[in-house]
């Protein structure tokens, strides 16, 4: 116990001081993860790591700049995710989704939410965009379908509804299975989803039948799953499409 307290230690003193490095160098960035679910929801993990989300532009500086201070880092996926490491500890650098969807940008932070992190001043992505990039993660490895609902549950009132519905209007089946699968865990709580909201869902699901089929045969799943679909892709002859929202 006393050797995994220290490690815990050891690891909050390495966020610590990146935070204040980024902090004292007038970097912007906005504080997501575990972190950011707990500003939402209430709900305490003991992370493994920290998530920083950045625009694109921003983060090979970040990199630079964490090198300089003697940090090992990475750029671990091109399309949306560097790496910070000390030892075993690693910072997550995220200007996208691996699906290419959620590209961090200047809305993020109009949006942000002022908080504090280890004592230092920071901002936290916003309620919105945790649960737009959230939704999109359901793969065998890992499902965040329970936190987006938490999300919901204890700030929904809060929420900008509109602007959810602006962010997944392309991706609508899945916000309404979303919405489905609150009314279900939480039938109490059914009115925290706005009623427009049910309303445009259900009215979009019965249109889809009065629209001619797609010429192509296309399979959507990657978007959600980067693995579970390649038979679909590499036998079953679908077409697999990166799509973006405006």
């Amino acid at each position: 116990m006393i050797e995994a307290d220290e490690q815990t230690k050891i690891a909050h003193e390495f966020y610590r001081n990146a935070l204040q490095l980024l902090a004292d160098n007038n970097f912007s960035f906005l504080v997501g993860g575990g972190f950011a679910l707990r500003r939402y929801t209430g709900i305490f993990r003991d992370t493994k790591d920290l998530d920083l989300f950045c625009k694109a532009g921003e983060y090979p500086r970040m990199l630079k700049l964490f090198a300089e201070h003697g940090f090992v880092t990475e750029i671990t996926d091109i399309r949306w995710l560097a790496k910070v490491y000390k030892d075993a500890k690693y910072i997550d650098l995220i200007f996208n989704t691996v699906n290419n969807i959620c590209t961090v940008d200047d809305s993020w932070f109009d949006h942000a939410v002022e908080g504090e992190v280890y004592g230092i001043p920071i901002r936290f992505i916003p309620a919105e965009e945790l649960l737009w990039c959230k939704i999109y993660v359901q793969n065998r490895e890992r499902y965040d379908g329970a936190d987006v609902n938490h999300i919901i549950l204890r700030y929904g009132h809060q929420l900008d509804w509109k602007r959810i519905w602006s962010r997944l209007e392309q991706h609508w089946h899945l916000l309404l299975a979303q919405v489905l699968s609150f009314q279900f865990v939480y039938p109490s709580e059914r009115d925290i989803i706005p009623r427009w909201l049910f309303d445009t869902l259900m009215e979009k699901a019965r249109e889809q039948y009065e629209l001619p089929l797609p010429i192509e045969k296309v399979c959507l799943g990657p978007i959600i799953d980067q693995t579970q679909y390649e038979t679909d892709i590499r036998e079953w002859e679908y077409k697999v499409i990166t799509m973006r929202t405006v």
